[in-house]
């Protein structure tokens, strides 16, 4: 059961005018309400998911040749053995 705030009252009477056939059915009205914000929801999850593998790729292989070819050897040069 969920009890209706000023905010979402006006929500479903705005989803009233929108289907104006579901005018008198504030359970359905309520649930289309859901499904469109969880649309709304994955699509902007998508959208930020799209924005960080761009960001990835415009950076893939930006440091490619910081360290040189033998910096394992280097590293391990100053190790005690």
């Amino acid at each position: 059961m969920i009890t209706e705030s000023d905010a979402l009252a006006k929500a479903i009477d705005d989803a009233a005018r929108l289907w104006p056939e579901l005018a008198d059915e504030r359970a359905e009205l309520l649930r289309r309400l859901l499904d469109r914000g969880i649309e709304s929801l994955e699509a902007e999850k998508n959208e930020r998911l799209e924005a960080r593998r761009k960001a990835v790729l415009e950076v893939a292989g930006s440091l490619s040749g910081i360290w040189p070819a033998n910096w394992r050897e280097e590293l391990r040069a100053g190790w005690p053995e």
